[in-house]
């Protein structure tokens, strides 16, 4: 028997109905967005244009700024737009599309961290091998795997919502097109499709937060036997990666791991992973790296004398 689809749109019930409160959410996620791309795109292009960055955890710092930038893009117009809008919708290909787009982008995320992480630990625990373990081949092979990985994820979830049947219920009490809210319109029991879910996108953010936190452990460990110096390099670098895994984590913890159900507060939640912390991330990492500053000085300082001339 075919699937029984209904539905060629979700109304979105979006963040608030209240219009003055859409108008202050509008200002303040369009200038989110705009530091969100620009913080990103600056990042990469001071990594890509200054010699002093060659380093491959530079490398994964551009890579990761790429996807913020493409992840936040993937969310913010659409949600801008509703935000100006008396009604919300989102067309049923275009669901599918943001969903497959998001959950790429963020298991592709998931596997970059977990690359950054393992860079750290050379770094710090075998710095004498660190070129030879961490070179190029092995840097653009964890770009493969993270996507690969990603894609692989995103393929899973879109498949198991995507032959569902719809037959009348269409609104979805979010900004954003994700599994539990289209779970819960479907038609049918989604209790196995549920534990799929969970498998898939709340065990990976479990196991892999669990295994990052070890790995900064044993890291910030060894550094009992490094200088003054190196242990405070070292602990400025960790405590940034720390702080963009805890953000990228807890929230995706949270929403993934448990059976189908929305909450009021997966809304605000949903919002933290997919528009603030892909803003905050170039501010923790510039802001803490003492060379990413230099690099950007001296660039600007090239770029306003070139201009000159």
């Amino acid at each position: 028997m075919g699937k029984v689809n209904n539905v060629t749109e979700f109304v979105l019930l979006g963040l608030t109905q209240d219009p003055s409160a859409q108008t202050a959410l509008f200002v303040m996620f369009l200038l989110i967005y705009i530091v969100t791309v620009l913080g990103n795109l600056l990042i990469m292009v001071t990594v890509l244009a200054s010699s002093s960055l060659g380093s491959p955890m530079y490398f994964f710092l551009a890579y990761l700024s790429l996807l913020d930038a493409f992840y936040s893009t993937a969310f913010s117009p659409k949600l801008l737009i509703d935000l100006l809008s008396d009604r919300k919708t989102i067309s049923f290909p275009a669901c599918m599309v943001q969903l497959f787009i998001e959950h790429l982008f963020a298991a592709a995320e998931v596997f970059l961290l977990v690359a950054m992480a393992y860079d750290r630990y050379v770094a710090i625990c075998k710095p004498l091998h660190y070129l030879t373990i961490m070179n190029r081949k092995v840097c653009i092979l964890f770009l493969v795997v993270s996507w690969a990985g990603g894609f692989s994820h995103s393929v899973i979830q879109l498949v198991s919502v995507y032959n569902l049947p719809f037959c009348g219920p269409n609104v979805m009490d979010h900004f954003m097109c994700d599994m539990y809210p289209l779970l819960e319109l479907a038609c049918t029991d989604t209790y196995l499709i549920g534990l799929t879910v969970v498998a898939n996108g709340g065990a990976i953010c479990m196991v892999v937060f669990i295994l990052l936190l070890l790995s900064y452990g044993i890291i910030l460990n060894s550094l009992k036997t490094h200088g003054q110096e190196g242990r405070r390099k070292a602990l400025s670098t960790c405590s940034s990666h720390i702080t963009v895994v805890v953000l990228f984590f807890v929230p995706c913890i949270f929403v993934y791991v448990r059976p189908v159900s929305t909450f009021p507060i997966d809304k605000p939640i949903s919002v933290v992973f997919t528009v603030i912390t892909p803003m905050l991330n170039p501010l923790i990492y510039t802001l803490r790296n003492s060379e990413m500053k230099n690099a950007m000085k001296k660039l600007w300082c090239r770029k306003l004398n070139t201009g000159r001339i």
